[in-house]
């Protein structure tokens, strides 16, 4: 992304490119040590008197960068959503198995009822996770606009892969912090699914001015 015209100083003067790795002046910064999601490496890319030609640019048309990149959001705010379903659903799988497995007091801790009560909540978010993506989803394949729906399920099911995550820790008691159980894992990994795509607070935003808009309309 870069601004191809310097006098508009708003979001008509972004355009978006293609640039291919081996063009003269990009670098690639130091890998970025993160909390999880750690078999993703990322860092940043360094532009240094980088000459891209015209044929990069994204459409053939200047001053689209921005409706480019929007373009692409309710696409990947699902995408998210999706993923944090899945997610959810298999620290769900493993703390159930867990429960059955485990036994205190000379019998398994899923007969337990406060470690039912979790296993249910986790149960019930999930199945309305996943039935926000897939209303959601379908709307899209419709061709309608779907800003409002994908920011909700995008909120919804990350907020809910977190809590999930926590429950599915609770639930494995001391082993859940132990490495050796790979929920930790999950916990520090999920973490990041609230944050990119636009923040839990930025769909709060986005939600709530589209209603807004609705409404003055």
């Amino acid at each position: 992304m870069a601004r191809t015209d310097p006098e508009n100083k708003r979001a008509g003067g972004i355009s978006a490119f293609i640039v291919e790795s081996d063009t003269p002046g990009i670098t690639l910064g130091k890998i970025d040590k993160k909390m999880g999601q750690k078999g993703a490496h990322t860092c940043d890319v360094i532009f240094d008197n980088c000459v891209v030609p015209a044929s990069a640019l994204i459409g053939g048309v200047e001053g689209v960068g921005f409706k480019t990149a929007m373009k692409v959001l309710d696409k990947g705010r699902l995408h998210i959503a999706a993923a944090s379903t899945g997610a959810a659903t298999r620290m769900l799988d493993d703390a159930l198995r867990y429960a059955v497995d485990r036994k205190q007091f000379g019998q398994p801790i899923a007969n337990f009822q406060l470690i039912q009560a979790m296993l249910a909540d986790s149960k019930a978010e999930i199945y309305a996770a996943r039935s926000m993506v897939l209303d959601a989803s379908r709307l899209r394949d419709e061709g309608k606009d779907v800003v409002t729906e994908s920011s909700c399920a995008k909120m919804f099911a990350t907020e809910m892969c977190g809590r999930v995550a926590d429950r599915a820790v609770q639930i494995h008691g001391g082993a859940g912090y132990i490495a050796d159980y790979g929920i930790e894992r999950f916990y520090r990994d999920v973490r990041l699914y609230r944050l990119y795509e636009g923040t839990t607070q930025i769909q709060q935003i986005i939600i709530a001015r589209n209603m807004i808009k609705e409404v003055s309309e």
